[in-house]
C-alpha cells in the first residue's frame, strides 16, 4: 500500500527539513514518532539493533523524498552510537532533535533479577540515553542549539512491580533529562521527557487480545481508552518544535487522566458515582 505523506509546507511545528534521529526506530512508538517527523518534513534518522524492523518501517513511509535513512546501532555501544552520528553528520549535517525511545524491559522482581541482567536493562534504558545525548548534543552544540526528547515512563514514577530494573531506570531518564537541562541550556538545548501510561503497541498487544482485561484497563482511564504510539508521537513533535521553546527540564504525562482516577477507585460508601449524579439532580 501507498503512503500519503501529509503536505508540510506551512506545519505550525516548523519541523520542515530539520535532521532528527530517533532510537528505538523500529518500535511501536519509535516507528510512530519517525512517521510523524516525516510527515512534518523532517530528515529523519532511524536507529535500532534489528535492522528487519527498521526495513519494514521504511517501506511503510514510502517515498519520503530522500529524509529518511536507517542505521544498525546498539546505543549501549559509545563506537556504535558514534558511527551512527557520524553517518548523519555526513549525510545531512548535524542532528538537532534526539528522541531517546530505545528501551528494554525483564518480568523480574527485584530480589530475583540477576545482576547481570539488571545492568544490561539499566545499560539501554539510562547508560544508553546518556551515551546518545553526549554525542548528539556535540552535533547541537555545534550547530547552536537542539532539542531532546526522552521517553520514559509513568512506572518512573510509580513503582512497577516485578519488572526488574525498569521503573528504575525510567526514573533515572527523568532526572538525567533534568540535568541536560540544567547544563545544556545555556548552550541552546532543550531537554524534556514524556512519558506514557497504558499503552497497546506491538509489544503489548498480547494483552489486549483478551476482551476482558481490555475492558477493565479502559474502565479506569477517564479517556475512555488505551493510548497508541500515535497519541506519545503528538506530544513528542510538540516538544521538539520551535512551539516549546521556552520548555526544559519538564515531563508530559500521556495517560488519559489514569493518575487522576486513582481516589475515584478507592470504595467510598456514598460517593460512588451513581450517588453522586442522585445529589445532583
Amino acid at each position: 500500500m501507498t503512503r500519503v505523506v501529509k503536505d508540510f509546507g506551512t506545519s505550525w511545528l516548523g519541523l520542515g527539513e530539520r535532521v532528527c534521529v530517533v532510537t528505538g526506530a523500529g518500535g511501536g512508538i519509535g516507528a510512530e514518532i519517525a512517521r510523524q517527523l516525516l510527515d512534518a518534513g523532517a530528515r529523519v534518522a532511524l536507529l535500532d539493533r534489528n535492522t528487519d524492523t527498521l526495513r519494514d518501517v521504511v517501506e511503510s513511509v514510502g517515498d519520503a523524498g530522500g529524509r529518511v535513512m536507517q542505521l544498525a546501532c546498539d546505543v549501549t555501544r559509545t563506537e556504535s552510537v558514534q558511527a551512527a552520528a557520524d553517518q548523519v553528520r555526513a549525510a545531512w549535517g548535524p542532528a538537532t532533535l534526539l528522541v531517546n525511545n530505545a528501551a528494554a524491559l525483564y518480568a523480574d522482581a527485584v530480589m530475583d533479577i540477576a545482576l547481570d541482567k539488571w545492568n544490561q536493562l539499566l545499560s539501554v534504558n539510562l547508560s544508553g540515553y546518556l551515551l546518545c545525548a553526549q554525542v548528539f548534543g556535540r552535533q547541537m552544540m555545534a550547530a547552536g542549539g537542539g532539542s531532546m526528547v526522552h521517553i520514559a515512563s509513568i512506572s518512573g514514577s510509580i513503582p512497577q512491580p516485578y519488572s526488574g530494573a525498569y521503573s528504575v531506570s525510567k526514573a533515572g531518564v527523568k532526572m538525567l533529562s533534568q540535568l541536560l537541562a540544567v547544563e545544556l541550556g545555556e548552550k541552546g538545548i532543550r531537554s524534556n521527557v514524556v512519558s506514557p501510561a497504558m499503552i497497546r503497541t506491538p509489544m503489548s498487544d498480547g494483552i489486549y487480545q483478551n476482551p476482558e482485561v481490555r475492558q477493565r484497563r479502559e474502565q479506569i482511564v477517564p479517556a475512555g481508552r488505551i493510548s497508541t504510539p500515535d497519541d506519545i508521537a503528538a506530544a513528542v513533535l510538540f516538544l521538539a518544535s520551535e512551539r516549546a521553546s521556552y520548555i526544559s527540564g519538564q515531563e508530559i504525562l500521556v495517560d488519559g487522566g489514569l493518575t487522576q482516577a486513582w481516589l475515584g477507585l478507592i470504595p467510598r460508601p456514598g460517593f460512588e458515582k451513581a450517588d453522586a449524579a442522585r445529589s445532583m439532580a
